[in-house]
């Protein structure tokens, strides 16, 4: 009786425990977006969303940020599709051609792990370098490479995960029917994993937007739309970044804005991933 108390109450005290991470956890997310939206709304408008920076802009005059809005999702998507052309063909590798090989395998996911967590400002250094080394100067192009190098790691271990979900028995079945392996992890592992991989390519694409530090050496910044890869390209970190640093109220301002459209553009593009997912739900087995 007395160890059911126990058990009883060491239960109660985990659950609260949880329930206080989890309340802290909104509560922090909640008072960052409502600081965003509260201050940019006001200095949010159409002229902002639909216009390229004009004389003075940084001066509190008039113009918008339209040139760091394509080139975010110019930069993103580059990124976000070239890692997923290199890093789902390597997600299916491990998990199918080197399933045996299970020293292998960790060693493989130990590596991606310790890239992960390297800083993304690192990654810009390496980029730089990789520029001067190429004779490439700042561009859209040389972002591309940069963050497709600082999103591989997370995107191939997210579909790693994901496909580590699948039964082994699936994989057994491919192969008695006679499968070969390219067939088993394209037309029966890719279409099972299909929600999860939208959910890797989505948290791989935030990440690419969203991030400062890796394309401040790589990419450079322009007031002008890009045209081509090599050339220059604003994007909406770097935006809010110089904004913040302007002295001026009204050009502040305009950063939370700024840092709004980010928040709206990530939140399209997260409602746009679920519903992707569930178009694909039933050709999973259940």
């Amino acid at each position: 009786m007395k160890r059911q108390t126990l058990i009883k109450a060491e239960e109660i005290f985990f659950r609260v425990i949880m329930f206080m991470s989890s309340m802290i956890i909104a509560a922090t997310l909640f008072l960052i977006i409502f600081s965003i939206f509260y201050k940019g709304l006001p200095s949010l408008s159409w002229d902002m969303v639909s216009q390229t920076p004009k004389g003075g802009f940084y001066f509190g005059k008039e113009g918008g940020i339209l040139n760091a809005i394509v080139g975010s999702i110019y930069l993103a998507g580059g990124s976000t599709l070239l890692a997923l052309v290199i890093g789902l063909p390597l997600a299916l590798f491990i998990n199918i051609h080197l399933v045996s090989k299970k020293k292998l395998v960790n060693a493989i996911r130990f590596f991606l792990d310790l890239l992960w967590g390297i800083p993304s400002i690192v990654y810009g250094a390496f980029g730089f370098t990789l520029m001067i080394y190429l004779g490439l100067k700042t561009s859209l192009l040389a972002g591309i490479i940069t963050v497709t190098l600082f999103i591989l790691p997370i995107m191939v271990r997210a579909m790693d995960e994901v496909i580590k979900t699948i039964p082994i028995g699936l994989l057994e079945a491919s192969y008695s029917l006679g499968s070969t392996k390219s067939e088993t992890a394209y037309r029966i592992f890719f279409k099972q994993t299909i929600p999860g991989m939208v959910t890797a390519i989505l948290l791989s694409f935030g990440r690419a937007i969203g991030d400062a530090a890796s394309v401040l050496f790589t990419t450079g910044y322009t007031d002008h739309m890009p045209t081509s890869l090599t050339q220059p390209t604003a994007t909406l970190p770097l935006a809010i970044f110089f904004q913040l640093s302007v002295p001026i109220k009204e050009v502040q301002n305009r950063a939370y804005a700024s840092a709004a459209i980010l928040v709206f553009i990530i939140l399209i593009i997260s409602i746009l991933s679920r519903i992707f997912a569930r178009k694909f739900q039933k050709n999973q087995i259940k």
